[in-house]
């Protein structure tokens, strides 16, 4: 029961509006990882890093702060979320290169946890009786935010206002709006404060509990299989000639539809159901994405995707709320940090990795060297830092390839991004662009491929679950006012 002086209307909407200002970072930081490829000379790996770091210290707030949602309020958390974006947006627009862009990255993650660790409990407290549809509702502006975010930064593009750095500048928008309707609100207290929870119940329920642990293991792979792919779709299929953007904004309107509407879904189909098909639709869609190229076949295997990921998140946080309530504000905390740390340490920079492995095979050897030869040529006498640098890189990489016969990897791939990233002599350029663009969209989709196995063992975990359930009499909801 919340107090009669909160306005659950106000906390739901503003809540809604912070949770876009995690989406908007997500989508702007995926929409700019090729142009900061290819501005600071980064690897596929690093890309990743950054990427990760944009997901694991969403982690790090997520275990450090979601259990002090009962003591020091949820209020206040937001307000550190508030510090984060502000604080973390500036650090990348200022940055100087991987280690600016990857603290940036990370200040900007650990806001977004701190959101989540205060409005998903929060969401819980205020609609008690109603939380999986109402947290998938919630979710639903985490694709929305991507959505916004994604077409701002095209329409940006599409009118000349590309800069990167302006992109950045949109996570501020929605900062300052919930800043505005949130910080100053009264709050409710969370359920476990309500129902008189102490911390050690709390903490018992959420790391002593079978069920729990099982999905834990579990969210780490839908994590996995939402957020890696979605990390690197723009980048990918822009290196393959496609507005990698609307792709991302296809896949996650699609997602907040089907979260808007998702009470029809629950109510027909049980939670531990929907997660089952969800991971069959999930597994079909990456490994569709992983070898189509054309733009048709490609928006068709999104869907596919979309519609398998869309449920996931939400409905993970909603299961573990109604089948350990005593978890509170701790457990829903965990399954965020267990997914994200796993989707930013572990996902996001092997998929960089692979993605790195099977471009570098793909580089046609005899027309990379000649591009390098005339580099050295073209731009040798060019006392420009970035026709030095690309100079540079491409000597390394030629003398490399007389003494040992084989292009280097990671370097061949950077030293065409050199090139790019000079932009000092047209043909060049465009000689690069052809020989990398093709090279990276390979390894990119042989990262989606290498994700699919996990869509399998998720479909043994939920087949198991969905079967006790049946066998149970169907899905059942603890109360925590009657197990308290």
């Amino acid at each position: 029961m919340t107090d009669s002086k909160v306005d659950s209307s106000r906390l739901f909407f503003g809540s809604c509006v912070a949770l876009i200002a995690t989406s908007v970072a997500f989508a702007t930081v995926g929409a700019i990882m090729l142009s900061l490829k290819r501005e600071f000379v980064l690897t596929n790996e690093e890309v990743g890093w950054i990427g990760g770091a944009a997901l694991w210290g969403f982690a790090v707030s997520q275990l450090v702060f979601a259990p002090l949602a009962d003591s020091i309020g949820m209020r206040a958390l937001l307000r550190m979320s508030f510090l984060g974006h502000l604080l973390g947006s500036l650090t990348i627009i200022l940055a100087t290169g991987f280690w600016t862009l990857f603290g940036g990255a990370l200040i900007i993650a650990m806001a977004n946890g701190l959101v989540e660790a205060a409005c998903n409990p929060l969401v819980a407290a205020l609609f008690p009786d109603n939380k999986i549809v109402k947290l998938n509702q919630f979710h639903v502006w985490f694709p929305g935010g991507v959505v916004l975010g994604g077409l701002a930064a095209f329409g940006l593009d599409a009118v000349g206002v590309g800069a990167w750095q302006v992109k950045i500048g949109l996570v501020l928008v929605p900062t300052f709006i919930y800043g505005w309707m949130l910080l100053r609100e009264p709050f409710p207290a969370t359920e476990g404060v309500q129902a008189g929870v102490s911390m050690g119940e709390m903490f018992k329920a959420a790391l002593a509990t079978p069920f729990m642990w099982v999905m834990l293991i579990a969210m780490a792979m839908t994590a996995s299989v939402e957020l890696g792919p979605n990390r690197w779709v723009p980048a990918v299929l822009e290196s393959g000639g496609m507005a990698g953007i609307l792709v991302l904004v296809w896949i996650n309107g699609l997602m907040a539809v089907m979260r808007y509407r998702a009470g029809d879904i629950v109510h027909r189909v049980s939670p531990t159901g929907v997660l089952l098909a969800s991971a069959v639709l999930s597994g079909s869609g990456l490994l569709a994405l992983s070898y189509v190229v054309s733009g048709l076949a490609v928006f068709a295997a999104a869907t596919v995707f979309a519609l398998g990921v869309c449920y996931f998140w939400p409905t993970m946080l909603g299961v573990v709320s109604e089948r350990v309530p005593k978890s509170g504000a701790l457990g829903l905390g965990l399954m965020g940090t267990v997914g994200m740390a796993t989707v930013g340490l572990v996902a996001a920079p092997q998929m960089g990795r692979i993605a790195d492995r099977y471009a570098h095979d793909e580089i046609p050897v005899a027309e990379a060297v000649t591009v390098f030869e005339r580099t050295s040529m073209v731009l040798g006498n060019d006392s420009a830092p970035d026709a030095q640098a690309a100079v540079t890189a491409a000597q390394e990489v030629t003398t490399s390839y007389g003494s040992m016969g084989v292009l280097p990897s990671p370097a061949t791939a950077n030293a065409l991004r050199a090139i790019i990233a000079s932009d000092a002599d047209e043909t060049l350029v465009g000689e690069a662009q052809a020989i990398l663009g093709p090279a990276d969209n390979y390894g990119g989709r042989v990262s989606f491929r290498y994700m699919v196995p996990l869509c399998g063992v998720l479909l043994l975990i939920f087949s198991v679950l969905y079967a006790r359930d049946r066998k149970a009499g169907g899905y059942k909801v603890e109360s925590l006012v009657a197990s308290a």
